[in-house]
């Protein structure tokens, strides 16, 4: 594995997004119909304004399941959410011309999954850790094997 290879050569370019006003029922659809686990959040012109993770929307479900025992917090409440109430806003990011190193540095220190890719302001792709991965398994070894 080189890691030096600008990200734009690993990163998933075929993106769902889902803008901050959408409900949070059309994420949970998008989520559990597609094996992804992050979900970006754009407004007009593909600007990233946040990520959606499926632990974000985990919360929000226990949250709601806390809430519904303990103060009849009906599901009437629950559809007044949408994305912009569980997104992390404005996330890390990264520039597609940025080293496939620099994104596993970022992944081990903060503990991340998924990092938006940007470029002139606009979200052209996402690279997860799975990205990373499969990467390095795919490559050929940089350096010779010694045996000692």
């Amino acid at each position: 594995m080189n890691p030096n290879t600008a990200i734009r050569e690993i990163m998933t370019t075929r993106l769902m997004t889902v803008s901050p006003e959408d409900t949070i029922y059309k994420v949970r659809e998008i989520f559990s119909t597609n094996a992804f686990h992050h979900l970006p959040v754009v407004e007009a012109g593909q600007k990233l304004v946040g990520i959606i993770s499926k632990e974000d929307l985990n919360k929000l479900d226990r949250l709601a399941t806390v809430e519904n025992l303990s103060y009849d917090y009906g599901a009437r409440e629950f559809n007044h959410f949408c994305a912009r109430d569980i997104m992390t806003e404005y996330p890390m990011q990264l520039d597609p011309d940025d080293s496939v190193g620099l994104a596993a540095d970022i992944f081990l220190a903060n503990k991340f999954h998924a990092l938006p890719i940007v470029e002139d302001n606009a979200l052209i792709g996402l690279v997860t850790t799975h990205d990373l991965l499969k990467y390095s398994f795919e490559s050929p070894l940089t350096n010779e094997i010694k045996i000692y």
